[in-house]
């Protein structure tokens, strides 16, 4: 496991401990814990592919059908779990084995990309109200809008074109991408990332129909709450609610493209995919997790851990914990293999029956 930023190895995870974009691999093992094989001195400047490496590269093996690879591919430094036993020499100058390569490259990647976020103040071209609450250390870029009453967290990014409506609320340590719009009296916590072009409390999609036919807008007069540590992708919609909240969990990640209507509710550290979308009122349990281009229709409930794989259409509530549905309309996975199993073989089986049905008709002469 990686280790934390105390005692001696503590210098390695200040701020500037991969802008020099140079390290050598004997300081990795340290700061993962891993035990090192070869060079110690091997030096990398930067990730890399396994398949593409790079002599100043640092790459991972945690598939074996990438395997090869590490014995083609030079690299600076190769990262691969502890048991891994090499059938070949290693391309790689030196070898880092670690007990979780996943958690390793995730924790590596996060120190290469720490300094993405820093900003340089307030733009000259932004447009804050005076009654706007700005916390210090607030990033914020060109043409940027903050409106009457809303606050911004300390250490808040917020990237050129972000409009930041009347009376929201936004945490600490927070990324908002160009192009993100929230809208008025919209809450965000601590620690969340919106992507471009995310679209936060826009109006449900509420209208009455009307004797001639035609439709009257239902006024949307709710909120969107969106939880601390939630990550959302670009091009994402998030419809406020009729009265009340349409509320995202803690530690929820959604992709982009995803269409969340009014009042629905999205589990803690539940994981969607692109494409997916979520009719009114719909409430999805915490953990689970949404194929791309799934839809839910309103009013139904999903129970927490549940999986819903890519193009399910989900038309009735998920009761059990932890069940798999798969197909449109969906059905238990297991079920919808069985039946899909079937489905591929009707022509095979219709040509059987008929077989059948002219022999039987022959047995009994043509009676």
């Amino acid at each position: 496991m990686p280790k934390k930023a105390s005692g001696p190895n503590s210098q390695l995870l200040r701020p500037a401990y991969l802008c020099r974009m140079q390290i050598a691999a004997s300081e990795i093992a340290e700061l993962l814990g891993g035990k090192l094989e070869g060079d110690p001195a091997a030096l990398v400047s930067r990730p890399g592919k396994i398949e593409e490496g790079g002599t100043d590269a640092l790459t991972f093996l945690a598939n074996p059908r990438y395997e090869q690879f590490a014995y083609e591919v030079p690299a600076a430094v190769l990262l691969a779990a502890d048991d891994f036993r090499p059938s070949k020499p290693l391309a790689a100058r030196a070898l880092i084995r670690v007990p979780d390569v996943y958690e390793a490259v995730r924790f590596l990647l996060a120190r290469f990309d720490q300094n993405r976020h820093q900003g340089n103040g307030i733009d000259r071209t932004a447009v804050v109200h005076p009654s706007a609450n700005v916390a210090e250390g607030v990033s914020m870029g060109a043409y940027a809008v903050v409106e009457a009453g809303a606050g911004i967290g300390k250490g808040t990014v917020i990237y050129p074109q972000v409009y930041v409506g009347r009376n929201v609320q936004i945490g600490d340590n927070c990324v908002l991408y160009p192009g993100v719009r929230i809208y008025h009296d919209c809450v965000i916590g601590n620690n969340c990332t919106l992507h471009a072009n995310v679209v936060i409390g826009s109006d449900g999609f509420g209208f009455a129909p009307q004797p001639d036919g035609s439709y009257r807008k239902i006024n949307q007069i709710g909120n969107v709450v969106i939880e601390d540590e939630v990550e959302i992708g670009a091009n994402t919609t998030i419809d406020r609610a009729t009265m009340g909240s349409t509320i995202v969990r803690r530690g929820a990640k959604l992709d982009n493209l995803v269409m969340v209507a009014h009042n629905v509710e999205i589990g803690a550290n539940t994981v969607v995919a692109a494409q997916a979308g979520f009719a009114g009122s719909t409430r999805i349990g915490k953990s689970c997790r949404i194929g791309g281009q799934s839809g839910f229709v309103g009013h139904i409930t999903v129970a927490d851990g549940a999986q819903v794989q890519a193009q399910s259409g989900v038309a009735a509530s998920i009761g059990e914990k932890g069940s798999a549905v798969y197909g449109s309309p969906a059905l238990p996975y297991s079920q919808y293999l069985r039946a899909y199993a079937v489905f591929k073989r009707l022509p095979e089986l219709l040509r059987k029956l008929t077989k059948l049905e002219k022999k039987v008709y022959s047995d009994e002469g043509g009676n």
